[in-house]
């Protein structure tokens, strides 16, 4: 997998959850990501390699991996019919859901008292501070592969991401009294959700990007050990550099110029599963907006 997702250091990731785990989550993904990794584990384990795919194949079409397109805000060319789950990424150093600690000791704002919310702009739970930015409206859709990709009702994602300086509350110098832009929203019947927050900056290192935990359950997300899916999401070249206009994202601006989904550590495989669809403009605000598929 990938391994950068920090403004200071190279993001860490985990790897040490056995073969068992290795194999499951190779074998569920799309045929178009890493298809060779899963070929020759399996037949370095002396499996026949045609026990793996049993005929049917997923199609799954590209974007843009690079800074020289002009980005379409669309996913394109994705087979939704065979229900191709989001890959699974790295948390990062920064997701505040307990499994780490900041200065002041383990972070976890899960068990907070008003973690579940729509708008996640301002800081909470006796925090205050409210991060500024372009408005951006998040608009997420969750199926679930086990149930034939039916909707995902009930299901619940904890949602997070820096700012437009590209810091995070709770951890970054200057905002570790914060905790915006950080929320957890339950799936209604249509197996969607929202969140209203701002267009995240681009830190070095790493293309602009939206990280989420998914929860079988709104009361379940109050531990992370019930997640089922931890996955980060982008958004299109084209719309990030229409943001970056805005005076109020002048680092972003050059440190984008720096970067690109074939160099970023967790994009360069591939976009087409989260890459979010985007209407509107830096003046009025935007719309992102993902269908993501779990298997819970």
């Amino acid at each position: 997998m990938k391994t950068s997702d920090t403004p200071e250091v190279a993001e860490q990731e985990s790897h040490h959850q056995g073969l068992a785990h290795d194999l499951d989550r190779i074998l569920t993904m799309p045929t178009s990501r890493r298809t060779s990794l899963r070929w020759l584990v399996l037949g370095g384990l002396g499996m026949p390699l045609i026990g793996c795919g049993g005929g049917a194949t997923t199609s799954v079409g590209s974007t843009s991996s690079g800074n020289s397109g002009t980005g379409t805000g669309t996913s394109t060319g994705t087979d939704t019919s065979s229900c191709a789950i989001v890959p699974e990424e790295t948390a990062g150093p920064y997701p505040g859901d307990g499994t780490n600690t900041n200065a002041s000791g383990i972070v976890n704002v899960l068990t907070m008292s008003g973690i579940v919310r729509q708008d996640i702009r301002s800081s909470f739970n006796g925090a205050s501070g409210t991060a500024g930015g372009i408005p951006l409206t998040i608009k997420l859709k969750i199926n679930n592969a086990k149930t034939n990709c039916a909707v995902a009702s009930g299901f619940a994602v904890y949602l997070w991401h820096c700012d437009r300086d590209g810091n995070y509350s709770l951890y970054s110098s200057g905002v570790t009294n914060q905790n915006y832009l950080r929320g957890v929203q339950e799936t209604d019947a249509n197996g969607e959700l929202s969140f209203v927050t701002i267009f995240p900056g681009c830190y070095s290192g790493r293309m602009p990007h939206v990280h989420f935990e998914v929860f079988p359950t709104l009361a379940k997300s109050t531990s992370v050990t019930n997640r089922v899916k931890t996955s980060q999401f982008t958004f299109p070249l084209s719309v990030m550099n229409e943001a970056y206009t805005d005076s109020a994202y002048a680092t972003s601006v050059r440190n984008l110029a720096q970067i690109s989904f074939a160099s970023d550590n967790i994009f360069s495989d591939g976009t087409s599963l989260q890459m979010t669809s985007v209407t509107g403009n830096a003046k009025e605000g935007y719309v992102a907006s993902l269908t993501i598929n779990v298997s819970a």
